[in-house]
């Protein structure tokens, strides 16, 4: 993946965590993963890219952090299928803004959600994936982008 499509996303989730003026977002140093698992944190939304790039999209982050972001939106309700909703919103958020960037090709699949560690996600073999470990209230999450060049 050029440098170019990775600050696309870091663009992304810094202006996504912006809307929310509590708390600076700390963006460490984006990393290669050689196609080994992924660290994979409480929930996690995994979007499939299609058309002109192929690949996938998530968000995997704690619950910590997503309780920060509820209570960032004055969300009192801290049940499940609040966690659930708001991890695959932001992977959406995330998707949805990167196909602004690189236009009607760019499809992006509805987010597949969940709890916990699954047995596998899936990325393409012959991909690297570009992880961005995220910290804002001194909780974590990562966004891993493995897309074809």
């Amino acid at each position: 993946m050029k440098e170019q499509k990775l600050h696309i996303f870091l663009n992304i989730i810094t202006h996504y965590f912006q809307q929310f003026a509590n708390e600076e977002l700390i963006v460490d140093t984006p990393y290669l993963l050689e196609n080994k698992q992924p660290k994979i944190h409480d929930y996690t939304g995994v979007i499939g890219i299609s058309g002109a790039q192929k690949g996938v999209v998530y968000f995997s982050a704690t619950r910590e952090l997503l309780t920060r972001i509820l209570d960032s939106m004055g969300e009192t309700d801290k049940g499940e299928d609040n966690f659930v909703d708001l991890v695959g919103e932001v992977a959406n958020t995330i998707a949805g803004n990167a196909r602004k960037e690189f236009g009607a090709g760019f499809y992006i699949s509805v987010p597949v959600v969940f709890k916990g560690s699954p047995q596998s996600i899936i990325l393409p073999k012959e991909e690297r994936s570009f992880i961005i470990p995220v910290t804002w209230q001194g909780q974590v999450g990562e966004i891993v982008i493995c897309l074809q060049d």
